[in-house]
């Protein structure tokens, strides 16, 4: 069986103001910490196989920084159901994912990212992730999770919260 990990990833840090919120771009301190976040999952997680990155222009840049930090050579999957996806609604896009799939980077937004990471988290997850997770979700923050079923499958209590990076 296909080993599956699930990178669940906010957007970087992005401008206050713009002609509409679907428009904010990346402010500079947020496109460093894409950059460093990428850096960080080249080292510590396996290499991405298809990314699922909302249209929105911060998050899209997002990807774009942390494609540079880790060297993908990937085109990202653009859901524009992602901008504004509940939970419910971001659990249905993943299980979609072809079983053939290892990773999936998922670039989205909160309040969706933190609670679709607390609710896959399983009572085997690791204690210092699951304390950072009560602290809040910062922007350029990922949660990495380990899934041991198909992505179908996919729902709560379903995987291992292994770690969550947020950058300095």
């Amino acid at each position: 069986m296909t080993a599956r990990t699930l990178l669940l990833m906010r957007h970087a840090r992005a401008e206050g103001f713009a002609d509409d919120d679907h428009s904010r771009r990346l402010t500079e301190s947020g496109a460093r910490d894409a950059v460093a976040t990428g850096r960080w999952l080249a080292a510590h997680a396996p290499a991405v196989d298809l990314a699922l990155v909302s249209s929105a222009v911060r998050a899209r840049e997002t990807f774009a920084g942390v494609g540079d930090g880790a060297s993908l050579d990937l085109e990202p999957h653009v859901e524009d159901a992602m901008y504004a996806a509940a939970e419910d609604s971001a659990l249905e896009v993943l299980r979609a994912v072809p079983d053939a799939t290892g990773t999936v980077l998922w670039v989205g937004h909160n309040p969706t990212v933190a609670m679709l990471a607390q609710a896959l988290s399983d009572e085997d997850s690791d204690p210092d992730a699951l304390v950072s997770l009560t602290r809040g979700y910062p922007t350029a923050a990922v949660a990495v999770l380990s899934l041991s079923g198909p992505w179908s499958s996919l729902a709560a209590g379903t995987a291992r919260l292994t770690a969550l990076h947020a950058p300095d």
